[in-house]
């Protein structure tokens, strides 16, 4: 909780995983709010420090300015002061080559491609598939009384419905949980798989493991693309084959890179906002009775459920000149660091900012982002939830945590890792 913990400035390392999955990072954010918005944190080891941004002004101030602060140099804090040579797989950082990575004009151009697969109109077309989907895994679950809502349910329907968009046999679904946890959790050492158990933990085994998911997942998604070429489908994969950006077809690198980007963006955000909405909701239960007595208000609980526990914990940009912020001297070429668990608890933008309220009006929060990089798919990740908790709650109303949640070990992503619930079986 806020404030739980005593707390100095020299005490605080947002590169510290450690109160992440703890649960605890809320405390550090309010105190930074409160008393150091704009503050600098060296980088451990061979990291470059960064500015940590968390307050929400300073986030847009920041996010609509793509020229002055780029993302083609990484997005997330982990630069490395000293880039290592190339490994095994080459570069896997990404950077610059794909949407999430990539500055304008080229970024604007690459984002058309897909645009018309995520805009209001195409989701919308999606409902009655997405409760199709939802139906069949809470079928799976009903006969029993427990289950790990995680692994056989939340993360079931954002996988199935970007596999579905990007035409991928059913039976390789299983196999896109598994890197996408690898790639996105490779700090955890539950995903360290390919490392001896005695060195997981370490930064090598991280390295390792992210290096391995990535390339796994680059020689799964070449060989799609090469059944495309030959015999396209009506799915993403082919539309990217047959694309051009200035006249100029794609390259299978930038093919290769938008379909890692998707499948990573397209399901575990989502999975992690619908474990986390289930883990609010129970935890608070006055406002668990209001939705379920009244489900129209289901749209306003999941704006509440994505500001309350903003799936992705930050993003970094990079500085092009030099720029001020709280009179504080951001030189060209230093970091700054978004923290969205942060600006979207900000007391000057959200009345009571730590309550969990259903009906919040406005709710103007920066779960997808803003600007440029604002989330392509925040239409299908709002449809899932909201889909998924009508769903929920209709066939199991009683179901409920059945002991305490597992967090990713990761300053990145808000992963929920395993969560145990009970519920009366559906006759």
């Amino acid at each position: 909780m806020p404030g739980a913990l005593p707390l100095t400035l020299d005490q605080i390392d947002l590169f510290d995983p450690t109160p992440f999955e703890m649960g605890e990072a809320h405390a550090l954010f309010t105190y930074l709010r409160n008393n150091k918005p704009v503050f600098w944190n060296e980088g451990p080891e061979n990291l470059v420090g960064t500015w940590n941004l968390t307050k929400f002004e300073d986030v847009v101030f920041v996010s609509r300015q793509p020229e002055t602060f780029i993302s083609s140099t990484g997005i997330t804090q982990m630069k490395l002061r000293m880039p290592e040579p190339e490994g095994l797989f080459g570069d896997t950082s990404g950077n610059g080559k794909m949407l999430i990575t990539m500055d304008p004009p080229r970024h604007v151009r690459l984002r058309r491609l897909v645009n018309k697969g995520f805009t209001p109109r195409a989701v919308a077309a999606m409902e009655a598939h997405i409760r199709e989907i939802t139906t069949e895994i809470l079928d799976g679950i009903a006969d029993r009384r427990s289950c790990d809502f995680v692994l056989e349910v939340s993360s079931q329907l954002p996988l199935a419905v970007i596999c579905g968009m990007m035409g991928l046999e059913k039976k390789d679904w299983p196999l896109m949980f598994e890197l996408t946890n690898k790639v996105l959790g490779a700090g955890d050492p539950e995903y360290q798989t390919d490392v001896p158990e005695e060195q997981r933990g370490s930064r090598e085994a991280a390295n390792m493991t992210g290096a391995m998911g990535f390339m796994q997942m680059f020689s799964f998604f070449g060989q799609q693309l090469q059944k495309r070429r030959v015999d396209p489908e009506n799915d993403l994969i082919s539309l990217l084959c047959g694309s051009e950006v200035d006249g100029e077809a794609l390259t299978d690198e930038e093919i290769l890179w938008f379909c890692f980007l998707l499948i990573l963006a397209g399901n575990e955000t989502t999975r992690n906002g619908i474990s986390a909405g289930l883990i609010t909701l129970c935890q608070n239960p006055a406002e668990r009775e209001r939705l379920q007595k009244d489900l129209s208000l289901m749209p306003s609980a999941v704006e509440e459920i994505l500001r309350y526990t903003s799936p992705v914990t930050h993003m970094a940009r990079e500085a092009t000149r030099d720029v001020e912020i709280r009179g504080q001297l951001i030189r060209a070429g230093e970091r700054v660091t978004m923290w969205y668990p942060s600006v979207n608890r900000d007391e000057d933008i959200f009345p009571d900012s730590q309550r969990f309220d259903i009906t919040r009006t406005p709710n103007d929060h920066l779960a997808f982002g803003i600007g440029e990089h604002f989330c392509l798919g925040a239409g299908f990740a709002r449809l899932e939830l909201r889909v998924m908790f009508e769903e929920l709650f209709r066939r199991f109303p009683d179901i409920d945590m059945d002991g305490p949640a597992e967090r990713l070990r990761s300053t990145f992503i808000g992963g929920i890792k395993h969560l145990p619930v009970r519920y009366t079986p559906k006759g």
